[in-house]
């Protein structure tokens, strides 16, 4: 234990992996990194202009998918530019306190996205299994509650992981093992006998996430049985629109991060967690817009 402890030296930098050491390939992979992240700005910033100028879609559909494109803005935000920035400046380097704000704002923007969308899914349950309701259990008030809660959970998950992850000893060199600060290579630095300090609040927040998934799907179990009993064929179709694009949206979401951390470790190598993390981490923000 002192050993290890004598051996551990502070880290001023951490340095990521490229997607290719071939100059060519690199200013490619600069271009497509930068049309995928404009596209995500365009389409996210549509939404929020429409959302926010258009006084008809000042409901609470429309006010949780505001919430929902400004929050994939800025989990784009967080690790394309930096990529693009090292890509283009032939470099793999990131200081210590930008890999600090980076898990920071991965855990803050990714976990009040998912507590956003358990949300949506409450939205969309109230609007078709109790139509009646809506505007009493979905005033105002209410929706920004909502919201903030999301905001807040996210915040809150994001403090208390990047506190612990960074308060770890570091023994293992400073090289990771994907394109940006991700939680699991940071992990694999630390020292055996300290990373089981952070394993427990993965456990808890594993928990609160599973209890958010399965009051998704009941949700959907309930609406699809609702839908199912509506009588016209017309009105079955628009139940089923207001519901579809949430429901593509949860299931991108939910699918390129579970596979991401859930994968078997014997499929598991670096090319492999690079092209999955970019599915979880660059896809998502970019396509959501389109499936809106």
């Amino acid at each position: 234990q002192r050993a290890k402890m004598s051996n551990i030296t502070p880290i001023t930098q951490f340095v990521l992996l490229a997607f290719t050491d071939t100059r060519e390939l690199q200013l490619l992979h600069f271009w497509l990194f930068l049309g995928i992240y404009l596209a995500a700005l365009l389409g996210n910033g549509l939404i929020i202009t429409t959302i926010a100028c258009d006084h008809c879609l000042h409901t609470p559909m429309y006010f949780f998918l505001l919430n929902l494109s400004l929050l994939d803005l800025g989990s784009i935000s967080t690790t394309v530019p930096k990529h693009m920035d090292n890509t283009l400046w032939d470099t793999e380097a990131i200081s210590y306190s930008g890999c600090v704000a980076q898990v920071f704002f991965i855990l803050f923007f990714f976990g009040a996205e998912y507590y956003l969308l358990t949300v949506m899914a409450y939205d969309r349950y109230v609007a078709i299994c109790k139509p009646l309701h809506y505007g009493t259990v979905l005033g105002s008030r209410a929706c920004v509650h909502m919201a903030a809660a999301a905001w807040g959970s996210g915040l809150l998950s994001a403090v208390l992981h990047t506190a612990n992850i960074f308060c770890l000893p570091l023994c293992h060199g400073n090289a990771l093992h994907q394109f940006f600060c991700e939680i699991p290579q940071i992990l694999k630095l630390s020292c055996s006998d300290f990373y089981l300090r952070e394993l427990g609040l993965i456990v808890f927040s594993v928990v609160v996430d599973f209890v958010c998934f399965i009051f998704i799907v009941a949700s959907y179990v309930q609406i699809f049985r609702a839908v199912l009993r509506i009588p016209s064929v017309q009105g079955q179709h628009k139940a089923f629109s207001m519901c579809l694009p949430h429901l593509a949206v949860v299931s991108l979401f939910i699918s390129t991060v579970g596979f991401a951390h859930l994968k078997p470790p014997s499929i598991s190598s670096p090319s492999l967690d690079l092209v999955v993390a970019v599915l979880y981490s660059v896809v998502p923000p970019a396509l959501n817009p389109l499936i809106y």
